[in-house]
């Protein structure tokens, strides 16, 4: 049985329908999407879920502690969502993603 998974990073003038790709796998598709805005980030994990079947979703560190959650709240119990962590990120000025992205 293949697994599909989801990767969700933040970046500013990020555009989910620009930057994205499928790395296929024999056991794993990974469906990797790039979003300038929480916003857009939940929209992404809503359809990774329910559209592709992603039944793990990994979230880049740009996201803070308020992203994770509202990701896990929009994909619900049934997806694991983890993520990589910087409480302050080096790329975004040692802010937390919830600063940058939480819009």
């Amino acid at each position: 049985m293949k697994f599909n998974a989801g990767f969700i990073y933040v970046a500013p003038n990020c555009d989910p329908k620009q930057q994205n790709a499928v790395i296929p796998g024999e056991s794993i598709d990974l469906y990797v999407y790039g979003c300038s805005t929480y916003s857009q980030a939940e929209v992404v994990a809503k359809s990774l879920a329910e559209e592709k079947g992603c039944t793990a979703i990994e979230l880049c560190a740009g996201f803070g502690n308020d992203g994770i959650a509202r990701i896990q709240k929009v994909v619900g119990p049934d997806v694991a969502v983890g993520a990589v962590k910087f409480d302050l990120h080096p790329a975004f000025g040692f802010k937390s993603g919830d600063t940058v992205f939480g819009k």
